[in-house]
């Protein structure tokens, strides 16, 4: 149908967030990380709408006095779809967009979200969020059918998309389905020609290997990821593989990757 998943620096709408809640995540800083996202918002709103989850009536006027106190300003817009918990990224609708009539078209995903692999339960509320996003846009909505989180993936808008074994590959995400299998769904669902697979993860990380915090796409075909120069630390063998791999993999015009190292923290 035309529609692809824009590289993370393509231009904006709106921000999307879920208002923090759970206590059991946050059970002493929750004041404070509400803080946080309300800088976030007053750093965003004057120059893109944000839209912000809400459970309820009473939740939107505590997050309106959260934000007023903050002297935000600009385009705030307030959704009444409720969560569990605040990982957006990971349980939000993952967006697509496509040319027509001169103008960009904009139309949703929706894939099931199980808390990292059960690990955090309840996470009901998080599943249903996706087609509610939409609903509230009025957008298409495609169902993509299997356990996916957007933290896991990333994309250069020119084709490639880029994700770990460790975590789309994980027995409590899609056992019933083979690699081939995955990499036609996000084919066919995300608008991308080519998966590239690294390995593992960053050790004790409990999402099984985000890509977010490994290699992230910065230009079409250039990556940035995280090297352990220490032998002797407990990153240094997984982050020299997913180096190797970044090496040998090419653009869809076969040229090689564009990587810049960054020292592991």
């Amino acid at each position: 149908m035309g529609y692809r998943m824009p590289p993370e620096w393509g231009p904006h709408a709106a921000t999307w967030l879920s208002w923090p809640h759970n206590e059991e995540t946050w059970p002493r800083e929750l004041p404070e990380v509400e803080a946080v996202m309300a800088r976030a918002v007053r750093a965003l709103a004057p120059h893109e709408a944000v839209r912000i989850n809400v459970n309820d009536d009473a939740h939107e006027r505590h997050v309106r006095e959260v934000l007023d106190a903050a002297d935000v300003r600009g385009t705030v817009h307030f959704h009444r779809i409720p969560t569990n918990d605040a990982w957006i990224r990971d349980h939000g609708a993952i967006f697509l967009t496509r040319e027509e009539d001169g103008r960009r078209a904009l139309a949703a995903t929706n894939w099931g979200f199980n808390s990292w692999g059960e690990k955090y339960p309840p996470f009901d509320l998080d599943d249903a969020v996706p087609p509610q996003m939409a609903a509230a846009l009025g957008v298409p909505c495609f169902d993509g059918g299997m356990i996916l989180e957007g933290g896991s993936l990333d994309v250069d808008g020119a084709g490639l998309l880029l994700t770990t074994e460790s975590c789309l590959l994980h027995p409590t995400r899609n056992p019933d389905l083979s690699k081939k299998e995955i990499e036609r769904r996000l084919q066919e669902f995300l608008g991308v020609e080519k998966i590239l697979w690294l390995g593992d993860g960053i050790v004790g990380d409990d999402t099984d290997g985000h890509v977010d915090d490994l290699t992230r796409f910065v230009a079409e075909g250039r990556v940035v990821t995280v090297v352990e120069d220490d032998p002797q630390d407990e990153n240094y063998e997984p982050l020299q593989e997913n180096l190797a791999r970044l090496r040998a993999m090419t653009t869809c015009d076969e040229r090689p990757l564009d990587i810049i190292e960054l020292p592991m923290p």
